[in-house]
């Protein structure tokens, strides 16, 4: 994961955006974000190919929020985007990096009431994102005009071929100027899209970004196989036979987050969470803690933890296993670093063992089974802990001002019995302690382990004969008000850690939730992506 990678400060960027970036705790460009911003800036077509999960969304969105004039109410940016799922959270992603230039932006999507997309499309846009069918729709009804579209990208342009939409793509096209700058990203190179580059794009660059290498080796990855309410009792008592020096915990939502930090808190571990609700000056806070060794254990969410430099972690936990491969690996590329041994445990619910397959092919590296420790294994790593404990009190020497009192104690009673009992006091029987985390959905089932196929419905538009594409669009038609409602009332919710703030309750109404750092994973639901905001209580999935 080395190289001389750019930190978001060098690469031309506007204060503003800047800042709306830092915000997010973004510090160091992704590779394809290195490589796109600076062509992209410069005015150039650009194709660039690479995997999902390595930070698409900025790399085009930076690039054209820095173009738009905030003062002309005219739609300056187009993006296109298979699914719905993926289009939502393009829109949140743009919202949260352009929250500082106050840029306005717009999603529109098939399965969702048009009415309300019209009224929205009335109060003037900077930016549409869209799924094709749902464009075209707009196109026709003259509801949406892109006479003055100055940036258009198609994302996961291969993903939008596979559904049919080629025919609908080219006709979007035609209805934006041919003066325009077009970004165009996929993770393969059919000949199709080569076309489209012909045809539709101005002597474009070819940036291309392969696959994460994995330093893998030095990883020991394991997996555990069980029911998501095990999970959390699973973790405490690995962590009481592991006894890791400094772990990451990584949730896949902010709910997740905040409870999972709370119930290690409860049952005795230094713990706390990180995810893009906090202000900056307690994420940063957090980060100090756990780096001067004041914390044993961070909970973070993928795009919390990105750009962070964190080293000395020995234990990486996927509490919950990420819906697409890329983030594993950056995950647990937080352990193993500078020639140090590290471990990876992921957790995966029986339906998710196709995810675990795939993983497994990126990086080429088969996942050991693990078989979770016994209460008594849990409780031996206990008491092994207090036994250190106590060594390392004796070993300070400040114990002269107990003696007297320590000798009327020998005296009453025995030897053992008070040791015994000076050790029950010092060790957590963390079983003892009820914690609750909420069920999150599993992920959409991947048929055969393989690259998913059957899921890759969640889209906006239609396919060739014009039907329907819309699985599972229906419900949750209200574009962005689920958002802040659902953190607010969950859990352990961000109030556990005091920090609800204005910015956070307008930015989940406004469509902004923890977007993930890159757009998601081959147009399929990821965790984060429900209408507009706040994070979810639930994983979406394409087909119930």
């Amino acid at each position: 994961m080395g190289g001389n990678i750019l930190k978001f400060s060098e690469l031309g960027l506007s204060p503003e955006l800047l800042q709306s970036v830092e915000r997010l705790g973004f510090e160091e460009a992704t590779p394809i974000q290195d490589q796109t911003i600076p062509l992209a800036l410069e005015g150039k077509d650009v194709i660039g190919q690479a995997q999902t999960g390595t930070g698409k969304t900025a790399a085009f969105g930076l690039p054209m929020l820095q173009k738009i004039d905030i003062t002309n109410r005219t739609v300056q940016g187009l993006v296109i985007a298979p699914t719905r799922e993926l289009a939502i959270q393009t829109q949140e992603e743009l919202f949260r990096l352009s929250r500082d230039k106050k840029v306005r932006v717009q999603v529109v999507y098939g399965g969702a009431d048009i009415s309300r997309q019209i009224r929205a499309l009335k109060d003037q846009p900077h930016i549409v994102v869209g799924t094709p069918g749902r464009l075209l729709d707009h196109i026709n009804r003259r509801t949406l005009k892109l006479d003055h579209v100055e940036t258009l990208v198609l994302d996961e342009a291969d993903e939008m071929l596979n559904m049919g939409f080629l025919e609908d793509i080219e006709k979007i096209i035609k209805e934006v100027p041919s003066i325009r700058q077009t970004l165009l990203f996929s993770a393969t190179m059919p000949d199709a899209i080569k076309r489209i580059g012909v045809k539709f794009m101005k002597e474009p660059e070819h940036v291309k970004i392969k696959a994460t290498e994995m330093t893998a080796n030095l990883i020991d990855q394991y997996f555990v196989r069980c029911k998501d309410f095990e999970k959390f009792d699973i973790m405490t008592r690995l962590l009481d036979v592991q006894t890791p020096e400094l772990t990451i915990v990584f949730g896949r939502t902010k709910r997740r987050v905040d409870e999972l930090s709370k119930g290690l808190e409860m049952r005795g571990y230094r713990a706390e969470g990180i995810h893009g609700d906090l202000s900056q000056q307690k994420r940063m806070s957090v980060l100090k803690a756990f780096k001067k060794g004041d914390l044993d254990i961070l909970v973070a969410t993928d795009v919390a933890a990105r750009g962070l430099d964190i080293s000395g972690v020995t234990h990486v936990y996927n509490y919950d296993i990420p819906q697409d491969p890329e983030s594993y690996v950056h995950r647990i590329g937080r352990t193993g670093r500078a020639g140090k041994e590290g471990m990876s445990v992921t957790f995966i619910t029986p339906n998710e063992m196709g995810y675990l397959r795939v993983i497994e092919e990126l990086t080429k590296k088969k996942m050991t089974a693990l078989r979770p420790p016994t209460n008594d294994e849990a409780f031996e790593g206990q008491i092994k802990a207090a036994m250190e404990t106590v060594g390392e009190v004796i070993n300070s020497n400040e114990l002269e001002r107990y003696e007297k009192a320590a000798a009327q104690l020998l005296e009453d009673y025995d030897a053992t019995d008070l040791a015994a009992a000076f050790l029950k006091s010092i060790s957590k029987d963390a079983s003892e302690v009820p914690v609750k985390i909420t069920p999150e959905r599993p992920l959409p089932n991947r048929k055969g382990g393989g690259g998913g196929g059957g899921n890759r419905s969640g889209g906006g538009g239609r396919s060739k004969g014009g039907s329907s594409y819309r699985g599972g669009e229906r419900r949750g038609n209200g574009g962005g008000n689920r958002s802040g409602k659902d953190n607010r009332r969950s859990g352990g919710g961000a109030s556990s850690n005091g920090n609800w703030s204005k910015d956070s309750k307008r930015s989940s109404s406004n469509g902004s939730g923890e977007a993930r750092k890159s757009v998601g994973n081959r147009g399929k639901a990821t965790d984060n992506r429900r209408n507009g905001g706040g994070d979810r209580n639930f994983t979406i999935r394409n087909k119930d």
